[in-house]
């Protein structure tokens, strides 16, 4: 995309989601997205839930940003309407886009146990209609972790039946991130009976826990994928573990179309701009190679 067309497009995308907070149900910027748009989370740039993370997002050249729902400190601020705005407002000015939402936080206040997290997740449908994105990332790392934990999956399936009409009402997905196998996804998907459920996969996660990725991915399909994180563990893009090449193999295979999200792929002591650049040039190379 030549760049006149790209501002265009990013304007186009801004202007969307601010009528989203002031006309709610206005449209989804995640739908009016050129194909394969690439962006990062903002914790992984440094910028965790701040509106300033859309300038550095523009230094580095990214499409988008996955944005933090907030902190237990602050009482996921992003809840409140004037944190939408600003966030809106900082989208439009820098010509970035906001591809998606997550709750983090939950690594370290479970969403199986703690009762404060049914709200934030409720709410974050709410939140994720306002900013004009489709899908919110639930996070089940650290304290959170559902691995041989009967009784705590058990727990997500009771609170997820809770909240999905909701989800499905207002057309946003809840997308589980986890250390669990792409069958164990599947059968707690199947727990729930809702097709606004789905896992957000992440290649590096995988790969550590020993899964075949393609296998993995292809099983679960577009149908359950609805974005996906190009990671590595201390290491840019393309100088780690995972086989890239592979994966955009299998996503052509697919038929994915959504967002590519990079996450991590920092080495020990590296600048987050030249790296994070250098990341970006990795991704844009793989997808046209």
């Amino acid at each position: 995309m030549k760049n006149h067309d790209r501002r265009k497009v990013l304007k186009s995308m801004a202007c969307l989601g601010a009528m989203a907070a002031v006309y709610p149900g206005y449209g989804k910027v995640g739908r009016h997205l050129p194909t394969l748009s690439i962006g990062a989370c903002d914790w992984s740039i440094g910028k965790t839930s701040d509106p300033e993370a859309f300038a550095l997002a523009r230094e580095i050249g990214l499409d988008g940003l996955q944005v933090s729902l907030g902190t237990a400190q602050n009482d996921m601020h992003l809840r409140q309407a004037a944190v939408q705005q600003a966030f809106l407002e900082a989208s439009r000015e820098h010509e970035v886009g906001i591809a998606s939402l997550a709750i983090g936080e939950l690594n370290r206040v479970p969403y199986k146990s703690a009762p404060e997290t049914e709200d934030w997740v409720r709410d974050s449908i709410d939140v994720a209609k306002a900013l004009g994105c489709t899908n919110v990332l639930l996070a089940f790392f650290g304290e959170g972790d559902l691995r041989e934990d009967s009784e705590g999956q058990a727990e997500v399936v009771r609170r997820l039946r809770k909240v999905v009409p909701k989800a499905e009402a207002m057309g946003v997905n809840l997308a589980i991130e986890s250390w669990l196998s792409a069958e164990e996804h599947l059968r707690l998907i199947e727990a729930i009976g809702s097709p606004h459920v789905k896992v957000y996969y992440d290649v590096a996660n995988a790969t550590e826990m020993g899964y075949d990725i393609f296998r993995e991915m292809e099983l679960l399909g577009t149908e359950h994928i609805c974005e996906i994180h190009f990671k590595e563990n201390g290491n840019l893009l393309g100088q780690g573990k995972v086989n890239f090449q592979r994966v955009k193999s299998t996503l052509e295979k697919m038929g994915y179309k959504n967002w590519i999200i990079m996450e991590g792929a920092l080495p020990k002591g590296a600048a987050i701009l030249p790296a994070y650049q250098q990341n970006l040039q990795f991704v844009r190379q793989l997808i046209k190679s």
